[in-house]
């Protein structure tokens, strides 16, 4: 997919064989509070070492007009995120790609011997489905969803929490979830932030912002 060349060219936030590093990735158009809480949350359950916010050019499954420039994103991000642990980078773009898919499998070659998890919101469980290769990604790594005020009554019967229903894993044992063989993920209560980057960016483009 990529040449040695390339690889050579991108420089990954602090990582080394052995850690358990959760990707969490998204426009962060705005990025806000509760992406913050959402990582501290999953930090915290599943017993991470560090979190890589990974900002992507686009959503191919979202419409990007008006979508902020990709340098004020990441700078707003590392701004907001303020943690030691949690590191901001814009890998997708430095690769030219906006699927999880291909960034996902791109960590994975590069990092063999790293635990990686996919961190996202229940409200993108409800359309993973549409992701493209979704399977493929579920058979990466394993994958946290962390509830949401309002998505969390509908996502867990969403077509991918169906089809993956037998590779859920209890809440109880959150910390033995970067250990297991993929297909595996688990479904993190206790977040119930009604705050969405869609309301907010709505919100800004009707204020004229």
């Amino acid at each position: 997919m990529w040449g040695a060349g390339v690889k050579a060219r991108i420089i990954l936030p602090p990582h080394a064989p052995g850690l358990r590093i959760g990707l969490f990735g998204g426009t962060f158009d705005p990025v806000h509070a509760a992406h913050r809480a959402a990582c501290l949350l999953a930090m915290k359950r599943l017993q991470l070492d560090r979190v890589w916010w990974l900002v992507t050019p686009g959503n191919p499954l979202k419409d990007t007009h008006g979508l902020a420039p990709l340098a004020e994103r990441v700078a707003a991000a590392k701004a907001l995120a303020r943690h030691p642990r949690i590191d901001v980078s814009d890998l997708e773009a430095k690769l030219g790609t906006s699927y999880t898919y291909e960034i996902i499998a791109y960590l994975v070659r590069r990092c063999p011997h790293v635990r990686f998890v996919w961190i996202m919101g229940a409200d993108n469980l409800r359309s993973f489905h549409r992701w493209q290769r979704w399977r493929d990604i579920a058979a990466l790594v394993p994958i946290a969803v962390v509830d949401r005020l309002g998505p969390s009554l509908y996502a867990r019967a969403s077509v991918a929490s169906q089809a993956l229903a037998r590779a859920r894993v209890p809440e109880a044992a959150a910390k033995t979830l970067s250990e297991r063989t993929p297909p595996a993920w688990i479904y993190l209560h206790g977040l119930k932030s009604p705050l969405s980057s869609t309301a907010l960016r709505a919100a800004r483009v009707l204020q004229g912002g």
